[in-house]
């Protein structure tokens, strides 16, 4: 009879861990997002690179999109991602330098964010030093510049908020905050920003006509023989408008900011920065890795009359020797509408991607 008895007791004990394991997969149901290319992507450029073990969930962009808002992960709970990275300027910043909480002047210029899960040489910043984007989103919260606090503090600050529990829960199924599942959610959330409605978009659509100007802009841009911009911006058939790569443009004699060299610590690559997107120049001023040209014909200088010459400057720079590629004021002008008809109005004003 005791026999019978502890058998019916262990048979309830299993089925009331059953039910209980039941239940705490209903409450772990994170819903599937499947980032789906832009029209003017397919067939040009390989499929969003998203990692097995931080799928798109319709949970985890939440959190992270909150997270990106939210001062909270700052030491003093002052500033957020959207500090140096503002939707209105394409989610760079419209200073030279970023500031952070305690005031300090950064040495770089903030890049933008969107279309980084296209990225797949999987290099970030302007020196390349994050390896992915989880670890692009690690790196401000400890930088004593920029949001100057520790992990773990930003992790008992999420900790002290039963909504950050609750969404982490819905969104990765564990009550058990941490770093690494902190950076995922924003990760999750700057994977899905995507720029891809351009004018210059719409007119390889067939949607819309460019001006003459903006037509003739596109050739000088790649003539080998004028603007010859294409070879670390692609053309038509690379809709990023970037390499991704990392180049030494001919800022600089001297090189004091050795940018690439910092990280790989080879010499060559003095002076080297990440190609930026020629998206959305429009709402991203000032240019380059230190901001020094607060405008667009700034650059168009820089590269037309401004090339100078030093030991790891890039092959690609064929026109350094003369000083650069010495436009006329028309072509110029005409190259500038071109480059603006690249960038896309309805991304800074996107509701998915702001607060």
């Amino acid at each position: 009879m005791r026999k019978i008895l502890f058998l019916f007791i262990l048979g309830l004990f299993f089925v009331s861990c059953g039910n209980d394991m039941s239940t705490d997969e209903t409450i772990y149901k994170p819903t599937p997002v499947t980032l789906e290319m832009p029209e003017i992507f397919k067939d040009k450029i390989l499929p969003p690179l998203i990692p097995v073990d931080n799928p798109l969930t319709e949970e985890g962009i939440a959190l992270g999109k909150k997270l990106f808002f939210d001062p909270i992960l700052s030491g003093d709970g002052s500033q957020s991602c959207t500090g140096c990275h503002n939707q209105a300027n394409a989610f760079a910043e419209n200073r030279r330098f970023s500031i952070g909480i305690d005031k300090k002047e950064g040495t770089r210029n903030a890049m933008p964010i969107f279309n980084l899960a296209y990225n797949y040489r999987e290099k970030f910043f302007w020196d390349g030093r994050a390896f992915d984007i989880e670890n692009q989103a690690e790196g401000p919260v400890e930088n004593p510049i920029e949001m100057h606090n520790s992990w773990k503090k930003a992790v008992e600050s999420l900790k002290g908020s039963e909504e950050y529990l609750t969404l982490f829960k819905k969104a990765f199924g564990t009550d058990i905050i941490t770093k690494e599942l902190t950076v995922k959610a924003i990760a999750q959330f700057e994977r899905t920003i995507v720029s891809a409605n351009s004018k210059f978009d719409r007119y390889l659509l067939g949607k819309e006509e460019l001006t003459f100007d903006e037509r003739m802009g596109y050739t000088i841009f790649v003539s080998e023989e004028k603007g010859d911009c294409f070879h670390c911006h692609g053309s038509i058939e690379n809709p990023l408008w970037t390499d991704n790569s990392f180049h030494n443009n001919g800022l600089d004699s001297v090189i004091v900011d050795i940018g690439l060299e910092e990280v790989t610590g080879n010499p060559g690559d003095r002076g080297k920065f990440k190609t930026p997107s020629l998206r959305n120049l429009k709402f991203s001023a000032p240019y380059m890795h230190d901001g020094r040209f607060a405008t667009l014909d700034e650059v168009i200088a820089h590269y037309s009359e401004g090339l100078v010459f030093s030991k790891s400057i890039d092959p690609l720079m064929k026109s350094a020797y003369k000083g650069g590629v010495h436009l006329t004021s028309k072509e110029k002008s005409q190259l500038k509408a071109f480059l603006l008809a690249l960038s896309d109005d309805s991304f800074v004003t996107n509701s998915e991607y702001g607060k």
